[in-house]
């Protein structure tokens, strides 16, 4: 099952929606028969409706209502804005790793547990939304596929063994990264990480028994060029694990987003430094969910 959040093409109120065969959009809280305790005007209120929204929602795709063409509306991210950070992953593609380590002449080891770092909430935007550049601010603006699992039951101290069980879905994000600033803050990437618009994600959200997120190529596109290619099987640290150590004394939420870290590939790793400018389009692609394309503004 596919759900985005979508508005009219001329505006309006953003709400969720089921994807049909065939590219439709059915619009949910217009068609969902109501459940108590479910809020459908959001993905966040479905979501969190844990079973009882998920089989009002199999109901409403067997109905099939009345829907619009995907191509008629905007798309929002199916999150467009998490009731928290954003929890992202870094060095978790080994090559990518790899690259880092030899372009910033660091020797360091094979990491033995994850790293963890954020993205603001208001750095989510849309897949097909303009990224915000503004040169008196930087212009070393780097790109970074990844997928994003969207947790659905919480939980805290989760075993890698159950983690699975507390995953609602899976969606594309672009960790678009602003270097210098990233790095001028004493190693903490937070800020150069959660400038405005810097965390395009969607284009849907596609549920976790739809979808075998251990095994889904991933690829990243700079004006039409690849610039990052690879599988999420090549993961360092495996979804599970990764939900096992972030849940440590850290209460996971329904509709808690982790962007799971970046393959090979990235800008400033490459000789020269590649970094994106006014007028280039960045798109993210992860097989079986979507592609994003999201222009680079001035």
């Amino acid at each position: 099952m596919k759900l985005v959040t979508f508005s009219p093409a001329a505006g309006g109120t953003p709400r969720p929606g089921l994807v049909l065969d065939g590219g439709r959009v059915v619009d949910i809280p217009a068609h969902a028969a109501p459940v108590a305790g479910v809020d459908f005007s959001t993905m966040l209120g479905i979501i969190r409706g844990g079973e009882a929204a998920r089989a009002a929602l199999d109901a409403l795709a067997a109905k099939a209502p009345s829907s619009v063409a995907m191509a008629d509306v905007k798309l929002h991210a199916p999150i467009p804005r998490p009731a928290k950070n954003v929890f992202c992953v870094g060095w978790n593609y080994l090559e990518h790793f790899e690259e880092g380590a030899k372009k910033l002449q660091d020797n360091r080891e094979l990491p033995q547990w994850p790293v963890f770092f954020s993205k603001a909430p208001t750095a989510v935007t849309g897949p097909f939304d303009t990224i915000p550049f503004d040169a008196t601010i930087s212009t070393t603006l780097d790109w970074e596929v990844e997928l994003g699992v969207v947790i659905g039951p919480g939980g805290k101290n989760i075993k890698a063994e159950d983690a699975m069980k507390h995953v609602w879905g899976y969606t594309v994000i672009n960790d678009v990264s602003w270097r210098d600033i990233q790095r001028r803050h004493g190693g903490q990437w937070h800020k150069g990480k959660s400038l405005d618009g810097t965390c395009p994600m969607g284009p849907v959200l596609v549920t976790a028994d739809s979808l075998d997120h251990a095994n889904l190529r991933v690829s990243c596109r700079v004006n039409g060029v690849t610039k990052q290619e690879s599988n999420t099987k090549f993961l360092y640290f495996k979804v599970p694990r990764l939900i096992q150590d972030l849940s440590m004394g850290m209460t996971l939420e329904a509709g808690d987003v982790i962007s799971t870290g970046t393959p090979e590939g990235v800008g400033f790793a490459r000789n020269p430094p590649e970094f994106m400018k006014p007028g280039d389009l960045m798109e993210t692609e992860i097989e079986g969910i979507g592609v994003m394309r999201n222009p680079i503004g001035g």
